[in-house]
C-alpha cells in the first residue's frame, strides 16, 4: 500500500485508472473502488479468473475489461452510485439474456447493488459469454 493518495474517484465512486493492459491495472481499479463496490468487483474478478483461466484483462474508459485471445472482449464493469454495472458485450446471445439494454444491439448488462451478487447466475453468464465471439473494439 502506498503512502500517497489513491486514484481519484469519479462520479458514483468509479476509480480513475489510466488505460492499461494486463492484471495490474484491473487490480488497481478494484483496490480503489469504495466499500461494497470493491467487494463486488473482487467477487467478479475472482469468478472470471476461475471460470476463464486464459482471461485477458485491460482497463479502458475507467472500466476493467475481460476477454479471450482471438475471441475479443466479453465483459466489463463500472461503478455507479447505487450499483456496479456488469456488461456482457455479447449479452444478447446469453441465456437468460441479462436485463439491461441500450443502444448497442449486442450488449446487455446487470446492475448489482450491495449484497446482490448472484454468483451462480454470474458464472452461467461468464461461461457463455467467454465461449462466444466478443467485441473486437480495441
Amino acid at each position: 500500500m502506498s503512502d500517497g493518495p489513491g486514484p481519484k474517484l469519479l462520479a458514483g465512486g468509479n476509480p480513475q485508472i489510466p488505460k492499461g493492459d494486463g492484471d495490474g491495472p484491473v487490480q488497481a481499479y478494484i483496490e480503489a473502488m469504495p466499500e461494497w463496490k470493491g467487494v463486488i468487483a473482487r467477487q467478479l474478478d475472482d469468478l472470471i479468473e476461475r471460470v476463464v483461466p486464459d482471461v485477458r484483462k485491460a482497463v479502458r474508459w475507467n472500466s476493467p475489461f475481460y476477454g479471450v485471445e482471438g475471441r475479443g472482449w466479453f465483459a466489463s464493469c463500472h461503478a455507479f452510485t447505487r450499483y456496479v454495472k456488469v456488461t456482457f458485450l455479447n449479452g444478447m446471445s446469453l441465456q437468460p439474456v441479462p436485463p439491461g439494454s441500450g443502444k448497442d444491439p449486442d450488449s446487455r448488462w446487470v446492475d448489482i447493488g450491495e449484497d446482490e451478487f448472484d454468483a451462480a447466475q454470474m458464472e452461467t453468464w461468464i461461461r457463455q459469454s467467454a465461449a462466444a465471439d466478443g467485441w473486437h473494439g480495441f
